[in-house]
């Protein structure tokens, strides 16, 4: 039997701060509930984070590790179930922990949202996670489980109501209130340093099937995407690109894909941002995509990169306040459309800032999901999505806990 059932790695992170407030509101520190120690590579930014749960974590077991050691990493690894990480870039800082992890039959998670690095893991630790039992869970916060769950949830309600899945899929955000963080703002940058680097990465970030890598028989329908301001009929109002498809989309082709093509090999999903009708919402498409598109040119150009981490972009640890946390929110619209035309409408909301405080509910659940729900001969070892490892238990989880909510919406 393993000391721990999870280990926060980064705790003291921006998010790893607010996810452990979660935990010990949650699930108390005695060890009856959840068996949690916090770790990160400075003791005394761990004792600081100790205080600053006022005296409820003072006995909050600590590990101190460095996410670069991997010697470290394995020792972490082994003495729990469970690891959550928070560490990012993930592409920069990453990867020792999930081969500990998948070498040491330690389940994990995290929040990533890096296209490029999660392919890479899928690549070179896989057959080693399989080999070990390591069920490895990228994405478990706003990137990618209300997308993720949103689709899994309206096509579970098509199957009951028409006997089969909707062909198509699409996610609008009617409305979102949330900040940005530094740990954010640094992963886009190394994105964009990744490309110059590397432009051959650009094709691969472009692939819609790019996490579909190692499961057989894989589809390759021409995927719609959204890149500009375009009027769509099926919501009736004008629409933008949603910075975040870029990794939602891919995680649920991979879902589609782990389960066998569940949502029919010519499945088809995009994702937007909802801006209104008329010619106020032409024009809040057209300024929100021409926005978009100019920020991720700069963050591809050294120059302009570099002014943005200096002047514009939060810095590491920085992030919106406690009040703006609880303010945030955020309202998924799901429309699905059977292969024989019949329409299903879906709806997804989240109670809190959707980056910060309700993506730590979100990974909360999901490692006490990972650590009691989910038995290794029910799911075995490998590189799973939430809501092919996680289904119906995490759903009830997120509803019960989180603040999400998942409704048909006719």
């Amino acid at each position: 039997m393993r000391e721990f059932d999870v280990v926060v790695f980064g705790a003291t992170s921006f998010v790893g701060r607010i996810l452990c407030r979660y935990l010990l509101d949650t699930y108390g520190n005695d060890g009856s509930r959840l068996r949690w120690a916090i770790a990160a590579r400075s003791a005394a930014r761990l004792a600081e984070l100790k205080r600053e749960l006022d005296g409820a974590g003072e006995g909050l077991p600590v590990i101190v590790a460095d996410a670069a050691d991997e010697s470290a990493m394995r020792s972490l690894a082994v003495r729990t179930k469970v690891v959550v990480s928070t560490v990012g870039p993930y592409a920069l800082y990453g990867e020792p922990l999930v081969k500990a992890c998948a070498e040491t039959g330690t389940d994990y998670c995290d929040l990533t949202g890096e296209v490029q690095w999660i392919r890479r893991m899928i690549e070179r630790y896989e057959g080693a996670a399989k080999a070990s039992g390591a069920r490895i869970v990228h994405c478990c916060g706003f990137d990618s489980i209300p997308s993720d769950f949103g689709v899994f949830f309206l096509q579970q309600e098509a199957r009951r109501r028409f006997g089969r899945p909707a062909s198509h899929v699409k996610m609008r955000v009617r409305a979102m209130r949330g900040g940005f963080s530094g740990g954010t703002a640094a992963s886009l940058l190394n994105v964009g340093k990744e490309v110059r680097a590397n432009p051959a990465l650009r094709r691969e970030l472009a692939n819609p099937y790019s996490l579909c890598v190692g499961v057989t028989g894989g589809a390759n329908v021409r995927q719609p995407n959204v890149s500009s301001a375009v009027y769509d009929a099926d919501f009736k109002c004008f629409v933008a690109p949603f910075v975040m498809a870029a990794i939602n989309t891919r995680i649920v082709h991979r879902s589609n894909a782990l389960s066998d093509y569940a949502y029919t090999r010519d499945f088809r999903y995009d994702e937007a941002v909802s801006t209104g009708r008329g010619f106020k919402g032409r024009l809040a498409a057209t300024g929100a995509a021409l926005g978009l598109g100019v920020f991720m040119v700069a963050t591809a150009i050294g120059p302009t990169r570099a002014l943005l981490e200096r002047f514009v972009l939060p810095k590491p640890g920085e992030g919106p306040s406690p009040e703006a946390q609880r303010r945030g929110f955020f309202d998924l619209r799901f429309f699905g459309r059977t292969d024989d035309g019949r329409v299903i409408r879906a709806k997804v909301t989240g109670d809190r800032d959707p980056g910060y405080g309700s993506t730590a509910k979100m990974l909360g659940e999901a490692a006490a999901c990972l650590a009691f729900d989910i038995q290794k001969s029910e799911r075995s070892g490998g590189f799973w999505t939430p809501s092919t490892i996680f289904g119906e238990r995490l759903l009830s989880r997120l509803v019960s806990r989180a603040g999400l909510s998942f409704e048909i919406a006719d």
